[in-house]
């Protein structure tokens, strides 16, 4: 074809007005300037308006393959008051998540493809792509205290979407697992250690989980440690709001048996009669393609010779020992430990390390990571499991 062919082949997808008509990409019929939330649709484009709020852009349900939407930030306030794009039910980018702009002078262009990839961005300015990842942060459990000693605390548990900037290393800190107490010596348990999320705009701190109590109360942490033994009546301590539960008091009179550490969905069982508590329950969570069930607390220990312990609660919680030392926290489900059972020779339980976990879609995976994760695929997204500290950049 020759090039005045081309150009008179180009001039038939031309308006009047210069913009490409539908045959040759669609042309785009400019609104008035939005100021408030609304639907958005197909064959429009739009100047938003966040000068006063957020505002969220519904994209249109059910888009046919071709469809096309714009969106450019009016007055240069994006950055302070971003504009929502709401799905629809539809993907975009291939994530069933919601887009944001959230830069300054920002403008996209949205056009559906299919129901895999749904709504892609295909033009843009000031479009750094950002993408939408989901994360679950497992603090490391803590340790499980002496003598008839409370459950060690689950790890904090986080689990949500956040969105993650092309060309950035994101830190990952894994949590390890408290020390259980000591009965010779009388070495107090410790907490678990926080696992983190980090980067120079995004940080996500799971807490550690607080120890069991030895001789009266645990420490606070993602979830509290349970109370233990102590001659006299003693609450459980405090978990993290949004992360995990308190740990269970010890039962308000002789032979005040332990109670147990707190999990990430469910405060511990309190000591009651001459029965320690179990630990508190963990959450599932099914970011890896299969449900699996983290951050339970651990069991207290039995008072006395015939006496109950408590069970590890669901999620990697060691039980309280009966005598015996307690058992230790499941690693990488930060699991609290068990309390140790009266006696000079008993342990605690130490904590379960915790775990770190990101779900990205895979059009967008890059590949590269340090400290060795393990990396599979589920659905439309590549999971990057951190056992151990390292990297992930987008």
């Amino acid at each position: 074809m020759s090039f005045n062919s081309n150009l008179a082949t180009l001039a038939q997808g031309v308006s009047s007005s210069g913009v490409l008509n539908a045959t040759y990409g669609g042309s785009l019929a400019w609104q008035s300037v939005q100021t408030g939330n609304f639907t958005a649709v197909a064959g429009n484009a739009y100047p938003v308006n966040t000068t006063s709020a957020a505002i969220t852009v519904t994209l249109p349900a059910s888009p046919a393959a071709g469809n096309i939407v714009q969106l450019t930030d009016y007055a240069g306030t994006c950055d302070t008051n971003n504009v929502t794009v709401g799905r629809n039910s539809s993907n975009i980018n291939g994530s069933a998540a919601n887009f944001t702009l959230r830069f300054s002078r920002e403008s996209a262009a949205f056009v559906y493809i299919d129901a895999t990839q749904g709504w892609v961005i295909y033009s843009g300015i000031n479009v750094l792509a950002p993408y939408t990842a989901s994360y679950l942060a497992v603090a490391g459990g803590a340790g499980g205290g002496y003598p008839a000693g409370g459950g060690g605390g689950a790890g904090g548990l986080l689990a949500s979407t956040a969105f993650l900037t092309v060309g950035t290393v994101y830190t990952i800190t894994v949590g390890a697992g408290g020390n259980g107490g000591i009965a010779s010596g009388g070495v107090i348990p410790t907490n678990g250690s926080n696992s983190v999320i980090s980067a120079s705009s995004l940080t996500i701190t799971a807490t550690g989980g607080g120890y069991g109590g030895s001789g009266g109360a645990g420490a606070s942490g993602g979830s509290g440690g349970g109370a233990g033994n102590s001659g006299t009546s003693a609450s459980g301590a405090a978990g993290t709001s949004g992360q995990g539960f308190a740990g269970g008091n010890n039962a308000s009179a002789s032979p005040y048996p332990s109670g147990g550490g707190g999990g990430a969905s469910a405060v511990g069982v309190n000591g009651s009669g001459s029965a320690s508590g179990a630990g508190g329950a963990g959450t599932a969570s099914s970011i890896t393609g299969s449900s699996i069930t983290y951050a339970g607390g651990g069991g207290g220990a039995s008072t006395v010779q015939g006496a109950s312990s408590g069970a590890g609660g669901s999620g990697g919680g060691g039980a309280g020992g009966n005598g015996s030392n307690g058992t230790s926290g499941t690693g990488n489900l930060g699991g609290g430990g068990g309390g140790a059972s009266n006696g000079a020779s008993y342990n605690g339980g130490a904590g379960g390390s915790g775990v770190v976990i990101l779900s990205v879609p895979t059009a967008f995976y890059t590949g590269t990571t340090t400290g060795s994760p393990t990396v599979t695929t589920s659905g439309a997204n590549t999971i990057i499991k951190f056992t151990a500290s390292g990297s992930y950049t987008a």
